[in-house]
């Protein structure tokens, strides 16, 4: 679906010179050759750390703008000099900007939107029909946009983007201030477009539980290149193999007691526990009056030690393993990157 080999964007910026009125000139390198692929029918992430050139990029895979070089293929079309052409099979969904009438009803900025790409009416009827259905839009679609809650107007935003039936959906931050039901309905709805329409979906965001939920696939960029391009369980072999022990415990931990409640930290930096000393790269990363979190490599540490050396620490209601949280796999690799 997207070939992209080289790219490069550079802007200028003015900066004032400190103590005078003067500027001075200065280019910036927004993206810095970058290359990668796009498979049809995936669910890819995009995500890399503010300034990296991710909003550049989507620009220019939106034909909005031009690079200074490399070149880039969407399904078969340059975009900036196809871009009839190619916005007609291209849908985008921005969580902070609006593509509907915001004094309009729901309704009129579906029919508009059909007609502005130049969708026949009895096939523009169809496709919003059954978008209202599959989004649950039918209690207000005769309502003004701006009297709609977020959730609501996120739910219509994706209808809009998908009334002339596009090829491929560019998502930025798509959930961004939903609450949890609304985020788990778009995402949802999402999942289902891909796996029954074959949808290419392109998703920017900075939740990681949004990709962790929806992408098969993982492109990482900071400053303007590509560090990692692949699955999330690459992605977390790349950045490391950690794991994390979680204990609920049956009561509360207190200031003062002995080590089984107050985990007494040895030289691991995890607690010591009365007759059994912490495994040496065993840490305690997060702490709580009802719930302790461990943090261990399991090449250096098995897992049944771990919990073992715990569960004689503590009174543990509940015990645990998780991978590393993905935002602390991000953090890792954009440490080892210097972005």
């Amino acid at each position: 679906m997207i070939e992209v080999e080289g790219l490069v964007k550079r802007y200028t910026v003015y900066k004032r010179v400190a103590g005078t009125l003067r500027r001075r000139r200065e280019e910036v390198s927004a993206l810095d050759g970058l290359s990668f692929s796009v498979p049809r029918g995936s669910v890819t992430g995009f995500i890399g750390p503010n300034g990296a050139g991710k909003s550049t990029t989507v620009k220019i895979l939106s034909g909005i703008l031009w690079p200074d070089g490399g070149s880039c293929l969407v399904g078969g079309r340059v975009p900036w000099k196809e871009r009839k052409a190619h916005v007609k099979r291209l849908g985008v969904v921005f969580g902070q900007r609006s593509q509907l009438w915001w004094d309009l009803p729901v309704s009129d900025s579906l029919a508009l939107l059909g007609d502005m790409y130049g969708v026949p009416r009895a096939r523009r009827d169809a496709t919003i029909a059954l978008l209202v259905a599959e989004l649950e839009l039918g209690s207000f679609l005769e309502t003004p946009v701006r009297q709609l809650s977020l959730g609501q107007r996120m739910r219509c935003e994706l209808a809009a983007a998908l009334v002339h039936e596009p090829e491929l959906l560019f998502l930025d931050e798509p959930t961004i201030g939903l609450d949890a039901p609304s985020k788990l309905a778009l995402r949802g709805f999402v999942r289902r477009l891909n796996a029954e329409r074959g949808l290419t979906v392109i998703l920017t965001t900075h939740d990681m539980d949004d990709i962790d939920a929806l992408a098969d696939r993982v492109l990482l960029i900071g400053k303007g290149r590509a560090l990692f391009d692949g699955t999330m369980a690459g992605l977390r072999r790349e950045a490391g193999s950690r794991k994390r022990l979680v204990v609920d415990l049956v009561e509360p931990l207190r200031d003062g007691s002995d080590s089984r409640s107050t985990g007494g930290e040895g030289r691991s930096g995890a607690p010591s526990a009365a007759g059994a000393e912490a495994p040496a790269g065993l840490e305690l990363v997060a702490r709580s009056p009802m719930r302790l979190e461990f943090s261990f490599d399991p090449a250096r540490i098995e897992a049944a030690k771990a919990i073992a050396y715990v569960a004689s620490a503590y009174r543990a209601a509940d015990l645990s393993i998780e991978g590393q949280p993905a935002e602390e796999l991000i953090a890792a690799l954009y440490k080892r990157h210097g972005v």
